[in-house]
């Protein structure tokens, strides 16, 4: 791994570690032989209260390149997940997390992981990346693409979630 990437990685879990919100998680992926690969973060974001989104805790998986920060990480939720933003492969389709839009090395972990929380409360009409859950959130009756939401919710309760 490039040093500025180990560098800065081992920077961001010590800063998480100290500071991140309530109920998210985000650490380097560990196997089962013990060996730590801090290109790839397991990271559980959990449904804000009050919303479709309540009682879910989705998993995501942040991959870093050895370019990183000159080049943000690629956020990942399972293949299948539901939401206008997130393309089939579970790819999340976000202004910071591209280096042509908003992207700044500037931005944390804790920031990317915010982000794509609002992102899930607060679809982006305008960057579309999944045909299907765009449409159905498009639509004036909003109840199909809420009931949708809160199956997901169900399947990615605390207690359906594999522990990292």
């Amino acid at each position: 791994m490039s040093g500025l990437a180990h560098q800065r990685l081992s920077q961001e879990r010590k800063a998480w570690r100290k500071d991140h919100p309530f109920g998210y998680v985000a650490k380097p992926k560990t196997y089962a032989d013990g060996s730590v690969d801090m290109l790839r973060w397991q990271c559980r974001i959990p449904g804000k209260n009050s919303t479709i989104w309540e009682g879910g805790l989705y998993p995501l998986e942040l991959e870093f390149s050895k370019e990183y920060p000159a080049h943000p990480p690629v956020a990942r939720f399972p293949a299948g997940f539901f939401h206008p933003n997130v393309y089939d492969n579970g790819k999340v389709c976000l202004s910071i997390l591209n280096p042509e839009k908003a992207w700044q090395p500037s931005i944390s972990v804790k920031q990317i992981l915010i982000g794509v929380a609002e992102l899930l409360l607060t679809p982006n009409n305008s960057d579309a990346a999944q045909d299907n859950a765009y449409r159905i959130f498009k639509k004036k009756d909003r109840s199909v693409y809420e009931r949708m939401v809160r199956s997901q919710a169900q399947k990615y309760a605390d207690e359906n979630v594999q522990p990292l």
